[in-house]
């Protein structure tokens, strides 16, 4: 095939992979580090859905925020948030994205825009209209997205921020990462409505579902709809139907899983393959371009790992840092 079938080039392409490889490759080394012990506190992973948070987040700037989740690694990742920064966040360490005092479900890093993961379920819903308000008075065309999960989708706050968005006309998008369960409870089970573009609806707001494992129809469907915040049309809601490949947390021994169901979706659902076949079938980049990518980001992981372990821990006098805002 002769010319580029997609709407990126080349090196747009090859960015979007190696950011999704990125994101794979550190929540794969974190659920073999926390299995060793040594990581502190809770995780929860991200693999499986790096399409999504990259198809969604590269249409945006530093300007543009984002309110993540507890499962928020990946959106750092999509974001620009330093890795090495990240891992060292997680260990607990000085130099991490907030110290060493934040851990993994409340990493941020607001100069990227990235306002931080959230122990609480929905709760970045009314952080992002509170964003989307300020850049609604700052006229620069900035956007918001608020990233929930399955149960947070059945949050009041969320639900409220729904409201909210739509009643003041806010350039807020919320995402709903649909990966079919709420911790260990179905979709089916605990959702009355078949799609969550339903309940978009009912509050005024257009909403769109799609395949939140192919990154082109991620990136088309995100495209339009921050396109469309940005220039006053108000807020809409997203659904990215995916799938996860570890459990809510590490440590879940996953008994709600059908027989056979965690090697379906990592032999027919991976994004990253569906990825790197279009790409490759069409010509585009060659197998050769991606392997050197893999092999890079693996020597990152392990240099943010080797950084993370030999930083120090925070002392008892940066417990009174960071506690309030110096204009």
């Amino acid at each position: 095939m002769t010319g580029n079938p997609f709407p990126l080039g080349k090196p747009e392409l090859l960015e979007a992979y190696r950011k999704m490889r990125t994101i794979r490759e550190f929540e794969e080394r974190l659920h073999v580090d926390f299995g060793r012990g040594d990581i502190p506190g809770f995780v929860h992973l991200y693999a499986g859905e790096e399409a999504a948070g990259i198809g969604i987040i590269s249409h945006l700037g530093d300007g543009d925020r984002i309110a993540s989740t507890h499962r928020g690694h990946g959106h750092c990742i999509a974001k620009g948030v330093d890795p090495v920064a990240m891992m060292k966040e997680i260990y607990g360490k000085r130099g991490g994205s907030c110290e060493g005092k934040g851990g993994s479900m409340h990493i941020a890093d607001v100069s990227k825009g990235m306002m931080g993961a959230n122990g609480i379920l929905g709760a970045g819903a009314p952080l992002a209209c509170g964003a989307a308000l300020a850049a609604k008075y700052r006229k620069k065309g900035e956007v918001a997205i608020s990233f929930v999960g399955d149960g947070a989708s059945n949050q009041g706050t969320f639900l409220e921020s729904l409201n909210l968005a739509a009643v003041w006309n806010l350039p807020v998008i919320f995402v709903v990462e649909n990966n079919g369960y709420a911790e260990s409870t179905s979709r089916d089970y605990g959702v009355a409505v078949d799609s969550y573009v339903d309940r978009a609806a009912g509050f005024g707001l257009p909403g769109v579902t799609v395949d939140g494992t192919d990154f082109f129809a991620v990136h088309e469907a995100a495209g339009e709809i921050i396109r469309r915040a940005r220039s006053g049309g108000g807020p809409a809601l997203l659904e990215c139907k995916m799938v996860r490949f570890f459990g809510h947390f590490e440590g879940d021994a996953q008994t709600y899983r059908g027989s056979g169901e965690l090697d379906d979706i990592r032999a027919n659902q991976d994004c990253l393959r569906k990825f790197a076949a279009a790409v490759t079938s069409a010509g585009v980049i060659t197998a050769g371009e991606l392997t050197a990518i893999d092999h890079q980001v693996l020597g990152l992981i392990e240099h943010a790992v080797v950084q993370a372990k030999a930083a120090p821990l925070p002392t008892a006098a940066d417990l009174t840092t960071d506690v309030y805002v110096s204009y």
